[in-house]
């Protein structure tokens, strides 16, 4: 984003607008995406403090996301799917076909963010890289790799009726309601007198890049 002390918000808004307006103008949403080449980034796990290289190659239409150990016998796969969550206590841990992948979150936020929709995630360790803990940094490879459109629809899935999740150990309750756009807020509530309650919004899918990709976790 843009910023200077005399007029730091307004520049903001420009900025916005800019990036909105470019997407508008070049992104097909109703398209499938991937990359146009292979590019690289390495780093440290914040968890494993393992140094591991990670590769994201472009895939075929329907692919999605999936991972693959290239240090491991076979080079197994693992898709990027909710119903191989094993872990969520300090990120998130895929595992399937004996191999297992963690701290998935903020490659899988930059990818959506930036539009992609099939992408190989080639890595020789057992957790992403962190950088500096916000997931720029991958977009800013995803940038220099650029996007390609293909030749296949994307498929949109829609809701009639209100759903609603209650995790009661975790005290963490998810409603997802009928909507002509994407939208998402968030609360949390520390039940602490110095952090209180903290919240955010995301009003389109466009400003994920501007307002939540930057953020460090």
């Amino acid at each position: 984003m843009l910023r200077s002390k005399e007029n730091g918000s307004r520049l903001q808004t420009v900025s916005l607008r800019v990036i909105i307006l470019s997407m508008d103008a070049q992104f097909n949403p109703d398209k499938q995406h991937t990359l146009k080449q292979a590019v690289n980034i390495s780093g440290t796990g914040l968890h494993t403090g393992i140094m591991v290289d990670m590769t994201l190659r472009p895939a075929n239409p329907g692919y999605g996301y999936q991972f693959q150990r290239i240090d491991l016998a076979g080079r197994p796969l693992i898709k990027a799917d909710c119903d191989l969550v094993t872990d969520t206590s300090r990120g998130t841990t895929l595992e399937d076909n004996g191999a297992k992948v963690s701290t998935v979150e903020h490659i899988l936020a930059a990818l959506v963010g930036m539009g992609v929709d099939n992408c190989l995630i080639e890595l020789n360790g057992p957790e992403i890289p962190i950088i500096d803990g916000s997931s720029e940094p991958f977009v800013e490879i995803i940038d220099e790799a650029g996007l390609e459109e293909q030749d296949a629809a994307k498929s949109w899935y829609s809701i009639d009726n209100n759903i609603t999740h209650y995790d009661e150990k975790k005290r963490v309750e998810m409603m997802a309601m009928p909507s002509l756009e994407y939208k998402v807020t968030t609360l949390i509530d520390f039940n602490s007198p110095v952090l209180g309650t903290q919240h955010a919004g995301l009003k389109s899918i466009i400003l994920l890049r501007a307002g939540i990709l930057i953020m460090r976790s």
